[in-house]
């Protein structure tokens, strides 16, 4: 049988700061990838770091993400 490994706790711990990290920062720009969360199949460590699954989001939401990206990238030249 073949034994998985999974990811440390603290690399764990860490993804999910990450995702709480960017999920306060939509908030703030009044954006919500409700089903955003750590892909549970990366953490097995054989798939490398864990993975954010972004989700699903509606079209309103998706062009008000784009938008934000766009101003933050024009804010930045």
């Amino acid at each position: 049988m073949l034994e998985m490994e999974f990811h440390p706790e603290e690399c764990l711990a860490e993804a999910e700061e990450v995702v709480k990290k960017l999920r306060a920062a939509l908030d703030r720009a009044g954006l919500a990838l409700p089903s955003m969360c750590l892909e549970p199949t990366s953490y097995v460590r054989a798939q490398g770091c864990p993975v954010v699954e972004l989700g699903r989001c509606n079209i309103t939401t998706a062009s008000r993400l784009a938008a934000a990206l766009t101003a933050a990238e024009r804010a930045g030249e």
